[in-house]
């Protein structure tokens, strides 16, 4: 019988349809401005199989509601939107797709650095306006020391590249085994000590209960004069208050966000009035050969689930529901 997999999402990049449309699956997807309420009603009406997630919640009510769902997928590697106790409560995998953004995150990661460092947005603005205002006075990087908070597959790409330009790199990582090869970058073992020394700050964690506003006006303190702060991972690990107080002082010379503390941006958010920050629509994974390799793979995920050959459990965040 034909799997039923629900998208949580418009659609599905080709690379990851075909795989389904191949196996015969029935697809289902949520409609454009459609939120977590419909796919809670999608799956307590319909037989569905498996989950790829977007970015829309899936609760505990919506896992509980479909006693047929056997797995789930992310399209991507953040799972702070998925319940996962529920679907672990249930003995349902959930699966990421670890790597198939990366490349496409680190270069909105420097993309975001380089306009922050020297107000390339603010310049553009002012040129549009008709003036013409030659900033001279943005920070050359070279020189500059990066702190990278989180060292996957990411944040390492991005000590590579910013290495090429002459910034010396270092990290701070507590889930990183001792033995870990840092490609020329320097550990140190916690981030009060990571702080003083990060002239360009970048964050590469996951959104969890210990990471959740762990960047708050006591860290931003910290920095050096005129640090950068740069953030594609979650917006929530970040005390947005904080850093808007920490901008509109100067005390943090410029931001470059691709995620806030709530998406979409509201219109009376304080950051659209700082000249001082970078603002991305939190579409560092969302080039066309990103969204393929995320929706593939996620593919591959539920499809080698269900149909008795399963990835490798490192794509697991949850392996552990399968000593039950």
């Amino acid at each position: 019988m034909p799997h039923t997999i629900l998208v949580t999402a418009p659609k599905l990049a080709s690379a990851g349809l075909d795989l389904l449309n191949a196996e015969d699956c029935r697809v289902l997807f949520i409609a454009a401005e459609r939120g977590a309420e419909d796919i809670e009603r999608i799956l307590a009406s319909e037989p569905v199989d498996a989950v790829i997630s977007r970015t829309l919640d899936l609760t505990a009510k919506a896992i509980a509601s479909c006693p047929t769902l056997k797995v789930i997928s992310k399209h991507g590697v953040g799972v702070s939107n998925i319940d996962v106790e529920a679907a672990t409560a249930r003995g349902i995998p959930v699966y990421v797709t670890p790597g198939a953004n990366a490349q496409s995150v680190t270069e909105m990661t420097l993309a975001l650095m380089f306009a922050a460092a020297r107000r390339v947005s603010w310049m553009d603005r002012e040129i549009r306006s008709g003036r013409w205002s030659r900033a001279q006075d943005g920070l050359e990087l070279s020189g500059r020391t990066l702190g990278l908070v989180g060292f996957g597959q990411v944040a390492r790409r991005v000590s590579v590249a910013c290495q090429a330009i002459g910034m010396p790199v270092l990290v701070f990582d507590p889930l990183l085994p001792a033995d870990s090869d840092l490609q020329g970058a320097e550990r140190v073992d916690s981030l009060d000590a990571l702080l003083p020394r990060s002239q360009v700050l970048s964050l590469h964690v996951p959104l969890t209960a210990k990471t959740r506003g762990f960047i708050g006006a006591e860290q931003l303190a910290l920095l050096p004069k005129d640090a950068l702060l740069i953030n594609t991972a979650r917006g929530e690990v970040v005390d947005e208050r904080a850093l808007i107080q920490a901008l509109r002082e100067r005390r943090v010379y410029a931001a470059g966000l691709d995620t806030m503390a709530v998406e979409p941006l509201p219109a009376d958010s304080e950051l659209l009035g700082l000249d001082n920050v970078v603002l991305t629509p939190h579409v560092g994974g969302s080039t066309p050969a990103a969204l393929a390799g995320m929706a593939a793979g996620a593919a591959r995920n539920v499809l080698g689930y269900l149909n008795g050959t399963p990835v490798s459990a490192s794509a697991c965040v949850n392996p552990y529901v399968f000593d039950n």
